[in-house]
């Protein structure tokens, strides 16, 4: 599988303090890529390094197979952001925004009403930004980033603050984009999200990689080995995944004394506590 992004061994420091700690790791071609951690965890950094923002101390960075200090400015083309930095102009409408942004990346303006119903605003697109809730402002946002057809989408926090109704709008425009081809990296807090939307996911602390793999794979790996019963008389019994457990489960089943039976897999949230003690914020 072809990688759109390789780091290996990569050091950064601020006075004297790492804030990626030898990082290593490889983001594939047309994969959701969930960057987990608690802030101060090196996300921001690692984001910042990537889309050209800061230079390394050390190790190795590529983007698209290249050396990023070989990239230049024509890179952006090919790169989407959205960041808790990422705006619009509060006085023109959704469509003059986008407009906007258009001229500058040089697109077409011919693309905006394609964008504009692709995240649901073209029925809006003549409201003004001020006008609107913060759900609309984020789309219009997320919106701006895609007007150039990003090859690699950059995403932090994308549905952080958003009602439920908005954040699976989103949901729903991420894998429509995986599935036209667009690899994108996401950084968020919310776990049940990383889990429904990434194919693998990286948890970070303090500047290093302590976990990664697929959202199943992790959580099997962390699972604790043991079944959660419920008996007929409404009690909870756990037992152990070995034969003294089946053979008790199989007695149960035979006396039909069961009503549920549940594999105690952690969720993400609870490997990550579980792995730095640190809260996803």
């Amino acid at each position: 599988m072809e990688n759109c992004i390789e780091m290996n061994d990569v050091t950064m420091s601020y006075d004297s303090s790492f804030a990626l700690n030898h990082l290593t790791f490889a983001v594939q071609k047309n994969e959701i890529f969930g960057f987990l951690g608690p802030s101060g965890a090196g996300k921001t950094t690692t984001i910042k390094l990537m889309t050209r923002q800061l230079k390394k101390d050390g190790g190795t960075l590529r983007l698209f197979s290249k050396e990023i200090e070989e990239t230049d400015c024509s890179i952006n083309e090919r790169i989407g952001v959205l960041s808790d930095n990422s705006g619009c102009y509060e006085r023109m409408t959704i469509e003059e925004n986008l407009c906007f942004f258009a001229k500058i990346r040089g697109v077409k303006k011919e693309v905006v009403p394609e964008i504009l119903k692709k995240v649901g605003l073209y029925e809006d697109r003549r409201k003004s930004i001020k006008k609107i809730s913060r759900g609309m402002k984020q789309r219009v946002v997320l919106a701006c980033s895609l007007l150039h057809s990003p090859e690699l989408l950059f995403l932090d926090e994308p549905t952080s603050g958003l009602d439920p109704a908005t954040s699976r709008m989103i949901h729903d425009l991420i894998l429509n984009l995986k599935a036209q081809g667009t690899t994108i990296f996401l950084t968020t807090h919310n776990m049940e999200e990383a889990d429904k939307l990434c194919d693998r996911v990286a948890f970070i602390n303090h500047g290093s990689l302590i976990e990664c793999g697929s959202p199943l794979e992790i959580k099997l790996k962390h699972a604790r080995n043991q079944i959660e019963i419920l008996t007929a008389d409404y009690q909870r019994v756990v037992i152990s995944k070995d034969a003294a457990g089946m053979r008790q489960l199989l007695t149960l089943a035979e006396q039909k004394k069961l009503l549920t039976v549940h594999s105690l897999e952690p969720n993400l949230e609870d490997v990550f506590l579980e792995l730095t003690g640190s809260e996803l914020r």
